[in-house]
């Protein structure tokens, strides 16, 4: 596995110890496949680390579905102070649509995933990629930080709802406006930019309360923006996989629900449908 810095510059304080880690697939004359699509993957944590279970383990699991990988290990603890992790991924998704030919992809097939506070980064940057900051801080088109598709995995959403305070304390300050609190909500700012989301979560989260998953979808089909959602009736949060790779020593049985791990079949399924033109409509009829 490649490990790349990814900015060259200190953008804000802290920006340069950010890393990506490459899974690509080689070129082979064997697999002539054309253009790949890509997947860009941010761990959980809280914004205040980034778990290798939600890191590695996902990017292996989409790379063995033909899926070139990018695992950001964004900006964490006293520096991920408000808008720095969505210059991270905006960054990544930057770098990999600017060098899509150097990674044999098609630009057009860049999808995020996120867990816990890492799935508010994807929703982060799926409904906000066109914030004239991004443009300015980065020096680049806002068009190229643009997913084409989001996973939401019982990720941290917004505070109108019971949410992990921890995540917004992290990410925004223990004491903050109202605005800035709604920059952070993104069922707040989803809207006819946003891309196509999936969704899954378990009903029994105590960590991060369901409630954020079902407030995202609502404001997704309000705004008519194409969404797939699945709450299990069951599950810890942080399950990751769910299955016996991604349990914690402390705890494998309960990190371990084959009913639960089906989420990625299904996130693959209807990746097929959203990025390959399949059988359901991308969008609502206007």
């Amino acid at each position: 596995m490649e490990i790349i810095q990814l900015h060259n510059s200190e953008i804000y304080d802290g920006a340069t110890t950010v890393t990506v880690e490459l899974m690509v697939h080689r070129a082979s004359v064997e697999l002539t496949k054309g253009k790949r699509p890509a997947m860009i993957v941010f761990p959980g944590g809280g914004y205040g680390f980034t778990s290798d279970r939600e890191a590695e383990p996902i990017a292996s699991a989409y790379f063995a579905e033909g899926y070139n990988c990018f695992t950001v290990r964004y900006i964490c603890g006293e520096k991920a102070k408000i808008a720095n992790p969505l210059y991270d991924a905006a960054a990544a998704i930057a770098h990999v649509r600017s060098n899509a030919d150097k990674y044999n992809i098609d630009p057009e097939k860049i999808a995020v995933i996120g867990f816990s506070a890492g799935g508010h980064l994807a929703g982060f940057i799926a409904t906000q990629w066109h914030r004239k900051e991004i443009a300015e801080k980065l020096g680049i088109d806002n068009d190229l930080c643009k997913p084409n598709a989001a996973i939401l995995c019982y990720p941290v959403v917004t505070q109108n709802v019971p949410t992990h305070c921890e995540s917004f304390n992290n990410l925004l300050g223990a004491e903050r406006s109202g605005e800035l609190n709604s920059m952070a909500n993104l069922d707040e700012n989803v809207d006819e930019r946003t891309c196509p989301c999936f969704i899954w979560h378990t009903a029994s989260d105590e960590a991060v309360p369901v409630a954020n998953s079902l407030a995202f979808a609502r404001a997704l089909t309000d705004n008519k923006i194409s969404c797939e959602m699945h709450i299990f009736p069951y599950g810890n949060h942080g399950l990751s996989r769910a299955n016996a790779e991604t349990a914690p020593d402390w705890g494998t049985e309960e990190y371990t629900i084959p009913y639960v791990a089906r989420w990625m079949g299904w996130s693959i399924k209807w990746l097929e449908n959203t990025l390959f033109d399949g059988k359901f409509k991308m969008t609502f009829d206007k």
